[in-house]
Order: C-alpha cells, then sequence, then structure tokens
C-alpha cells in the first residue's frame, strides 16, 4: 500500500493527497502533519511502535468537502486519490489514482464558495518583445471567463489586483510586483511552454469554445491574451481532468464601454471592503445589496466593479428601476419569488461536470417551479411597463419539460450520495417500480415465511434474525426446547440457542440482497441520464439564469432607493456636474438620515477644479467620497443619495484619499501618496473625475505647499483643462489660485466658534476657510490642556512672524540661549498678482435660482447665510 502512495505522491509534490482507504481519506507523512495542523485533528501514525512511525491523519469521505474548504481558504492544494476499480473484482491491493486536483481557484462545490461572489482563476502573460500583455481569469464554477489586452505592464498588474483571483498563474521567469506579495492573490508559476506557448494555447481555446477562428471569439491580433487563456485551460485539464466544454463564451473586456476604477480607488472609496480590510457593514456594496439570488449578487458586484459608459444601458436600468418602484406590490411579488430560487449558474455547471449530488437536483427543481411565479410578478397590463421588462417577458423560458420531469422523478428527501438508493418516486420508472416493491416489502415476505414455519412446526417462539455475516436465519432458543423440523439446516450453535437456515430463506434472501443491489444499480443508471439531459440544457438554464440575475439586480436597487429615498439622476455627455442635497451612502446608513447634513455641489466650464478647505473632521473627506459614489452609483443606472442630480458621464474615477504605508515594500505614506498622485497625473483624461485629499502633508510644509500647489495647476492645465476636480487642502495658500487660474473655484466646509467651541456646521458653502483650528480639533480629540495650550501659544508667535523663514525667527523667543546659523540669503521671489476674490455671499447669491426655491428652502437658506456671515464684527 504504501509503495502504491509514494507512487501516485510522486506525481503532485505541492498537494495534499488524499488517499482513499475504506471510509476515510488518509494522509501521511509531510502531508498529514500540514493536515493535522491547519485542521486540528489527531495525528496517528500507521506503526506507532517502530523506531520511525509513520505519520498519519484521516478523514470521513463523506465528510470530506467541510475539511477541503479549509484547506482551500488556507491556500493548500489538494489531490484525491479514489478507488478506481470495484473492490470486489480486484485481486490483491485495489488499483487507485488520483480523479481530481482541488485548488483554491479552480472550487466548484458551495461549501468552498462565497455565495455572491466570484471566485476566479486568473493568468497573466507579459511580453517584452512585443511590449503587449495579457490577463484572463475565469470563475469555474459559473462558466464565465474574460480578459483583456494591454499595452502597459503596469496596467495589467493593476487590473490583476482589482480582480483579484485566488491564483494567479504566471511563467516560471516572469517578474512580479513587490505590492502582490501584500494581497491574497496566490501565485502560481507554471511551466512557459506547456501553458503559455502560442499555438497550443490558440487550439486549446478553439477547442474549448468550440469555434473556428480566434476572431469569433474577438481574439484576433491578441496574441499575448490567447496565450493567458491557453494557461487557464491547460491548469484547468491538469487539475479536473477532463474537457473544459462547460465554460461560456469568452468575453474579452471592452474598456470603452466602463467607467474604470482602478484597484486604490475601489480601496479609497470603500466599495467592497473597508480601509481595514474587512467586508460588510461600512460598504457601499452592504448598501446596496438586497439581492436575493447569488446570481443576482455576483451582478451586483461585476456592475459595482465596472459600471457602464454608455447611456443606453444606464437609461434602461433606470427604467426598470423607476417601473418597480412604482409599483410596489409587483415588487414585493418578486422579491418573495425569487427568494425560492438557487443559484442556477453553480448548479448547472456541476451538473455539467458530473459532480451533482441529489440535493443539487432537488435545488434545481425548486428553482424552475420558481420561474412561472417570478414571470408572473413581472407581467402586466401597463402601458409604462419599459421596453427592457416587456422584453425578458417575451423570451421568458420556463424550462417546463424539465421542471415536470424533475418533478415526477425525484424524491422529496433524497439521500446525500446518488450510490445509496432512494433517489426517485414511485411511478418514474416500471423496472424501478418493481424492484422497490421487493425491496420495500421484502421484509414482509421473510415475517409471512416465518408464520408458515411457527404453523407447520408447532414451535410459536421460533425467531427470525439477522446478521451481515450469516444473513437471515431462524433462531430455537435452548430454553423452549422442541426439535427442529428436518428441512432445518443448522448455520450457528450459541450457548442459548441454534440458527438455521431453510432452502426457501436462503433464496428469498438472495432475491432481496439481489433486489437491492439492482435497485442502486438502476438508480445511479437513472439518475446520469437525468443529469445527462440537464447538462444537454445547460445554454437554457444559463439564460434564465441571466434572466433572473438582471430582475434581481433591478430590484435589489429598486429597494435601496425606496428604503434609502433615493432619487433619479439625469446623465449627460456633457462636462457638469450638479448635485442638489447629495449624501454619503455609507455614512447616512450608519448615522441615520436625520443625523446626516447633506450638501450641495456644482461643476461647469467656469468651476471645473474645486479647492475645498476647512478643518480637519468638518467633513472635507466626506463631500469629495459622496461626489465620486454617487458618480458611480449613476453609472451603475442605480438612484443615486441626493435630492436631484445632473452628471456628465465619466471615463474614469481616481482618488487619492487617506493616509497609508507600505512598510514591507519600504514605502512610506509620503512616497505612497506620490505614487497614487503620479497615476492620475499620467492616465487622467478630459472625461476623468478626480478626488484629491490632503496632497502634500506629508513632508515639510514649504515642500508639501509647492507640491499640492503644482499638483492643482497641472490638473486646472492637462486635457484642455477639462478634468473635473475636487481638490481638498489645508494649505490656504492654494485659495490664490481663485482668479488666476480658470476654472479654479474655492469652497470650504463652515464651522462657527461659540463661546470658545467650535461647532462643526458639516455645509459646504462658497469661499476660503479663515483658518484650520486644528489646535481646536486636537483638543475635541482629547490631547491634554497643557498641550493644547503650549500649541496655542507657539501658533500666536509663528503667526506674528511670518515670512521666509519664520521657524528661524521663532526659535529664539520660544527657547532662549538657542544660537542659530546665520541664514543666508535667498533670491528674491517674484510675487504672483492674484485678484481679490469676490466675498463668498456674493457667489452664493449668484448660485441661487429663486425659482426653484421652496418658501421653506429659502427661509432656511437666509437663516444660513445670517450665522455664517451675519455677525456684526463681519
Amino acid at each position: 500500500m504504501f509503495e502504491q502512495y509514494l507512487r501516485i505522491k510522486e506525481g503532485y509534490p505541492d498537494a495534499l493527497l488524499f488517499y482513499r482507504m475504506g471510509d476515510f481519506y488518509e494522509l501521511f507523512f509531510e502531508d498529514a502533519e500540514v493536515a493535522s495542523r491547519e485542521l486540528q485533528i489527531a495525528l496517528t501514525s500507521r506503526n506507532p511502535n517502530a523506531e520511525a512511525p509513520i505519520p498519519m491523519c484521516g478523514v470521513p469521505w463523506h465528510a470530506a468537502e467541510g475539511y477541503v474548504s479549509q484547506l482551500l481558504n488556507k491556500g493548500y492544494k489538494i489531490a484525491f486519490c479514489d478507488q478506481v476499480e470495484d473492490p470486489r473484482a480486484a485481486k490483491g491491493l485495489v488499483e487507485r489514482a488520483v480523479t481530481r486536483v482541488y485548488t483554491p481557484g479552480t472550487a466548484v462545490e458551495d461549501v468552498s464558495l462565497e455565495p455572491k461572489g466570484h471566485t476566479y482563476l486568473g493568468a497573466l502573460f507579459w511580453s517584452a518583445d512585443t511590449d503587449r500583455g495579457g490577463f484572463a481569469w475565469v470563475d469555474v464554477s459559473t462558466g464565465y471567463w474574460a480578459g483583456l489586452h494591454v499595452k502597459k505592464s503596469q496596467e495589467l498588474w493593476q487590473w490583476a489586483q482589482k480582480i483579484a483571483p485566488r491564483e494567479l498563474l504566471l511563467p516560471e521567469d516572469a517578474d512580479v510586483p513587490a505590492s502582490l506579495h501584500l494581497t491574497d492573490i496566490q501565485a502560481v508559476r507554471v511551466p512557459l511552454r506547456s501553458h503559455f506557448d502560442y499555438k497550443r494555447s490558440a487550439e486549446r481555446v478553439l477547442a474549448a469554445q468550440s469555434v473556428a477562428e480566434l476572431g469569433a471569439l474577438g481574439l484576433e491580433g491578441r496574441k499575448e491574451l490567447v496565450q493567458a487563456c491557453g494557461a487557464l485551460l491547460a491548469y484547468l485539464e491538469q487539475t479536473q481532468m477532463q474537457d473544459t466544454k462547460h465554460l461560456a463564451p469568452f468575453e474579452p473586456l471592452d474598456l470603452g464601454q466602463h467607467l474604470l476604477i482602478d484597484d486604490v480607488t475601489e480601496r479609497n472609496l470603500e466599495l467592497f471592503r473597508r480601509l481595514d480590510g474587512r467586508k460588510g457593514v461600512g460598504t457601499l456594496r452592504h448598501v446596496i445589496d438586497s439581492t436575493q439570488t447569488p446570481m443576482g449578487g455576483r451582478l451586483l458586484e461585476e456592475r459595482l466593479r465596472n459600471p457602464w459608459r454608455e447611456l443606453a444601458p444606464i437609461q434602461e436600468t433606470q427604467d426598470a428601476i423607476a417601473w418597480l418602484i412604482a409599483h410596489p406590490e409587483n415588487r414585493k411579488k418578486l422579491r418573495e419569488t425569487l427568494s425560492g430560487v438557487y443559484d442556477l449558474e453553480r448548479l448547472s455547471t456541476r451538473i455539467a461536470l458530473n459532480r451533482t449530488s441529489p440535493r443539487d437536483m432537488l435545488s434545481l427543481r425548486q428553482s424552475l417551479a420558481a420561474l412561472p411565479p417570478v414571470k408572473s410578478a413581472i407581467t402586466s397590463s401597463d402601458a409604462d411597463t419599459p421596453r427592457v421588462l416587456r422584453s425578458i417577458t417575451e423570451h421568458w423560458d420556463d424550462l417546463g419539460d424539465h421542471a415536470a420531469t424533475l418533478q415526477k422523478a425525484l424524491a422529496d428527501d433524497p439521500p446525500q450520495f446518488i450510490t445509496e438508493g432512494g433517489l426517485f418516486k414511485q411511478g418514474y420508472n416500471a423496472e424501478l417500480d418493481e424492484l422497490l416493491d421487493l425491496v420495500e416489502h421484502g421484509e414482509n415476505r421473510v415475517k409471512a415465511l416465518l408464520d408458515e414455519e411457527q404453523k407447520a412446526s408447532g414451535i410459536s417462539k421460533l425467531k427470525l434474525g439477522y446478521n451481515r455475516v450469516f444473513g437471515y436465519y431462524f433462531e430455537l432458543s435452548k430454553a423452549v426446547g422442541g426439535t427442529p423440523p428436518e428441512h432445518f439446516i443448522r448455520r450457528q450453535t450459541l450457548a442459548n440457542a441454534e440458527r438455521f437456515t431453510t432452502v426457501r430463506l436462503k433464496e428469498l434472501e438472495e432475491k432481496l440482497l439481489s433486489a437491492a443491489d439492482r435497485r442502486k444499480s438502476l438508480e445511479y443508471k437513472l439518475f446520469q441520464q437525468l443529469r445527462g439531459a440537464l447538462a444537454e440544457a445547460r445554454p437554457r438554464i444559463l439564460f434564465m439564469a441571466d434572466m433572473l440575475a438582471q430582475l434581481d439586480y433591478w430590484q435589489s436597487l429598486a429597494e435601496t432607493a425606496v428604503r434609502h429615498n433615493w432619487s433619479r439622476p439625469v446623465l449627460h455627455t456633457g462636462q457638469s456636474i450638479t448635485i442638489r442635497e447629495g449624501r454619503h451612502p455609507v455614512v447616512e446608513g450608519i448615522i441615520g438620515e436625520a443625523a446626516f447634513v447633506p450638501n450641495d455641489l456644482h461643476m461647469d466650464e467656469d468651476r471645473r477644479l474645486l479647492l475645498i478647505t476647512g478643518p480637519n473632521m468638518a467633513g472635507k473627506s466626506t463631500v469629495l467620497r459622496q461626489t465620486a459614489l454617487i458618480c458611480l452609483l449613476a453609472q451603475m443606472g442605480s438612484f443615486v443619495p441626493a435630492r436631484e442630480a445632473q452628471l456628465g458621464l465619466c471615463d474614469r474615477i481616481f482618488s487619492r484619499v487617506g493616509a497609508s504605508d507600505n512598510l514591507a515594500q519600504g514605502q512610506s505614506t509620503f512616497m505612497v501618496e506620490m505614487m497614487e498622485t503620479a497615476r492620475i497625473l499620467r492616465q487622467a483624461t478630459k472625461r476623468s473625475l478626480v478626488i484629491l485629499d490632503e496632497i502634500g502633508r506629508g513632508t515639510s510644509t514649504f515642500d508639501g505647499l509647492a507640491l499640492a500647489w503644482a499638483v492643482a495647476e497641472e490638473l486646472a492645465r492637462r486635457a484642455g483643462g477639462s478634468i473635473r476636480t475636487l481638490f481638498a487642502t489645508h494649505y490656504h495658500e492654494l485659495t490664490a489660485l481663485e482668479g488666476k487660474i480658470p476654472g479654479v473655484h474655492t469652497m470650504n466646509i463652515a464651522i462657527r466658534e461659540w463661546n470658545g467651541e467650535i461647532v462643526f456646521l458639516r455645509r459646504l458653502i462658497p469661499g476660503p476657510s479663515d483658518r484650520s483650528y486644528g489646535i481646536e480639533v486636537a483638543r475635541l480629540a482629547g490631547v491634554p490642556q497643557p498641550v493644547v495650550q503650549r500649541a496655542r501659544e507657539i501658533l500666536a508667535q509663528l503667526e506674528q512672524n511670518k515670512g521666509s523663514s519664520p521657524v528661524r525667527q521663532v526659535m529664539p523667543n520660544l527657547l532662549p540661549g538657542i544660537q542659530l546659523p546665520e541664514a543666508k540669503p535667498k533670491k528674491a521671489v517674484e510675487e504672483v498678482a492674484v485678484a481679490e476674490p469676490e466675498h463668498p455671499l456674493l457667489v452664493a447669491l449668484r448660485d441661487t435660482n429663486p425659482d426653484a426655491l421652496t418658501p421653506l428652502e429659502a427661509l432656511k437658506r437666509i437663516t444660513e447665510w445670517k450665522l455664517l456671515w451675519g455677525a456684526p464684527k463681519q
């Protein structure tokens, strides 16, 4: 046995070998030590008394999936070694072979997958010869796969980190950026010639997709992407040990159709994870995800990651959402019916791969039964039903033929495994019905034979028994006495009884045992026939899965809009952005709508770069992020957290917010800040939206100010001065750019001082703030009072000695006795003539449209202006 084990293990040195022995999967040697540690199961030995005992541990074969899931989540690869011949027919050791290799990126079982998320396997190939690269990714559990072809190596790695596959296939000699090691992506090195060879890759792709030319898949002229796709297919064939015909048609990602959000922006905006890396509360997805099905949840993830850039699909989605909002009864019924639908995509995949269980078939039956009620929930005679909903009902396929077959065939409570029998209902198959009758009523026949023998022999206390060694037998107690009939054949003598059999009993037993085996064999055959028919129907099932995903996506966004009082935005191809009473969807969801102060924002030709000042904690970052999130939501087709929004389409959203460092890469907070800024300056286009928070704060005051000033000038100049930018800063000197550079406009987050305290009004108003209030924020944060008081004294002296070297002038006063070297005279800096900015009240008045205000809003606005600018000293 160990010779066989070691021979098989030699072919899979990088995997934990689960070796089937009876009812257990056993692991030996180093594999056993690893599994015992990771799974917290007992480590034993095959030969505990030997000088060198062999480590061993095992798990029950019927419960192996749960253990495999734990190991996959920890990044391990598992090879399943099963018996490949009938033990009853085997001579000597039963032949075994690896039947499948489980890896983190190729799982198809639900226990190893996130229900509403994709689990991707990726492959990346960069050619230094052509200066081109390809990145492809596949979700094996659904069959979806896609890819892209790019001209910049850096962009290729950005996409890899954005998609974040569980495993990323790379050529053996590929250079990997240090940032990849800080992600959850597991790099898998594979041979270049066997996996990435272009000719073999093209053959694999054509065979897997059943097409004659690469152009049919959008892969013509994309050599590096073909090589990445070929590596995926080679790896799947190697691990799954079967063909890849179940994959859906390949879909190259068209970057021109989608709003692009890089991995940095995705992280900064907390779309899927909070900045601390956790999912759930505090993310945008958590706010908008009211989907009822796994397919809808995955479509929501895909749309959130790649929103639309074109008006047509956005407006279609808005129409569907608006109709569901206007028809609450239909929306309620749709949510209820969708809740009964299981994961059709993954069920269909397991059926196609012959890895399905009877419980999967039961889930499919329940899902297909829900299709007619789902259709009725969106069927309406209203003339205002949007075209996209009518199109779905017109192309609806309720798969009634397969639903009826499953309803007729499957037992209501089938066993977990297909080899146990009990899969089908009475009446599905005539031959099976005969066997079922024999099996289910065989016990009664045995009892009837016992009654006959009791009457014929006159021994009323003759008993019937059964065990696995002797089968059925008659038992006669010695205490009862009596002579057994002549036709009784003695089988076993016990201390207190004798056991017998008869010819008739033996014949009946053989019939019963044969019937049980024949029944299991026939049920297995019928199950495979049913599975084959459903595998052929996979295109129809996937078509309806896509329909249900869209309906679920729309109802989820409609439910979110109703729950949070969101409105339908107007999108256009211009550059302007107008948001009235905009809110941050995540912050509002946590603190409540009543506690959140909404803000207006307007950007146009004269206001392309908004410089936003104000103290820490006032809400600058919230305004920046909510603007980006409103634009992103709108281009998903969603309603948005604002009273009114008119938004020019964006092609990219960039963000540089927060402060962090990458110590493992030797990058300081300031270095990370500058790298993110460099990416924006190099990649932003005229239709981009850029949000910047506190550029230059990681270095000295003058260095930081100079960098922030230069970045603001560059953003105002690039792409013909059309990049829309929100720039939050503590450097009040930057407000001098208003009036000097076209398109720059200053705003601030208003606060008021009241009885020595500062009050955050959270209101975005025109004009610069008067000072930063940093010391007051420190006091609110709990900094000890002596420190706060000393900081005020130092600040007062610094403000009195403004000049080219304020610290040098103040130091002697603060620290007497310190002798500083004389400062070298510096070349005078030419003063910049800056126009005197208008009073913010004049700007606010000019921006106000009296015809659009209700009396209550007008009164509220006047009160706010009086609070901000109406004090006697102003």
